[in-house]
């Protein structure tokens, strides 16, 4: 029987979970709070992040993160991306030797402008191919409720990403295999950022129009900077790219576009944050994603934009002015 741990008992970590366990998977979920670990081991519900969702009886749930990876064939990262370095040297040396890691998270780190497989490889020290990445138009509410959903499995290991296929795939959550590791990540990670400027666009009562153009030029910002990276321009066509971006801009349930929305309506950053349970990753990743670009030479004004609101004191409304007035070009 393939083994699965999972770190992170968020609401994605959580519906990942239910999609191993439901694929024939046993998994062990990892809580940071002993009372959620109980709680899901008793009563078999998330009632925090997904209440109301019954898990599967091959889920159970531990607040030991070694007691959660021992044994484990695949070892799913859930936790908030700039959390991820700290998390995962906590169990780095117990992680059983073959195992696939695999990341759920959106985002780049600040500070060293990594993408999440690279941390990974770097503080478990394991080569390229043993890490993967889960990505796509994938909220998670929809999913824990079964509705019918694809995602994209990306590993530069061909056999790997087809080991993790086969181990999620189930009647409602469809995933196709893609070696672009770089190209999936980074539209994973930009599109929380385009969707925190869709999300504003929406509180200040603007129409579709105005998101449809955030949506389409921030693809067009996300395939520039994968441009630079490496990644395969046909990877943003595809469901890490455009699928998860329009999914997260356009959605009520994304985390990232409704605190946008609350930016647009005139509340203030610290107001959000401190009423928020989970975490926007657009917030934060939005300066390290900036400062991987400019250490590329990529302009991205969107993205850039975002930045001047959540740390520079920027209106919403001041955002907007300075896209619309910027010198014309060609598309």
């Amino acid at each position: 029987m393939t083994r699965a741990a999972v770190l992170g008992s968020g609401s994605w970590g959580t519906a990942f979970a239910k999609v191993l366990a439901d694929a024939g998977t046993d998994v062990v979920l990892w809580a940071r709070r002993p009372e959620l670990a109980q709680a899901v081991r008793d009563r078999h519900e998330n009632a925090d992040y997904l209440p109301g969702v019954l898990l599967p009886t091959n889920i159970t749930a531990t607040s030991d993160p070694l007691e959660a990876v021992d044994g484990a064939d695949f070892v799913v990262l859930a936790v908030p991306s700039q959390s991820l370095r700290d998390n995962l040297a906590a169990v780095a040396s117990s992680l059983p030797r073959g195992s696939v890691l695999v990341s759920l998270m959106k985002g780049v780190e600040l500070g060293t402008t990594k993408r999440m497989s690279e941390v990974i490889r770097e503080v478990a020290d394991v080569a390229e191919g043993s890490v993967s990445v889960v990505t796509g138009p994938n909220l998670a509410k929809e999913i824990a409720a079964g509705q019918p959903a694809a995602t994209v499995v990306a590993c530069s290991d061909g056999e790997t990403a087809e080991r993790l296929q086969d181990a999620c795939r189930t009647a409602y959550f469809r995933p196709y295999t893609n070696i672009d590791v770089v190209g999936c990540e980074l539209g994973g990670a930009v599109k929380n950022v385009i969707a925190l400027a869709t999300g504003m666009a929406e509180g200040m009562g603007f129409g579709d129009n105005t998101k449809a153009s955030l949506i389409t030029r921030g693809l067009a910002e996300t395939a520039r900077l994968g441009a630079a990276l490496g990644a395969d321009p046909m990877t943003f066509s595809g469901l890490a790219g455009l699928g998860d971006l329009v999914a997260t801009c356009t959605s009520p349930l994304s985390r990232n576009r409704t605190f946008g929305e609350r930016l647009g309506r005139g509340e203030t950053l610290v107001d959000i944050l401190a009423q928020k349970q989970q975490t926007a990753e657009g917030v934060k990743s939005c300066q390290s994603i900036l400062d991987l670009a400019r250490k590329h030479d990529v302009d991205m004004p969107i993205t850039e934009h975002v930045v001047a609101v959540v740390h520079d004191g920027m209106t919403p409304r001041e955002m907007l002015r300075g896209l619309m007035s910027r010198e014309t070009r060609s598309e």
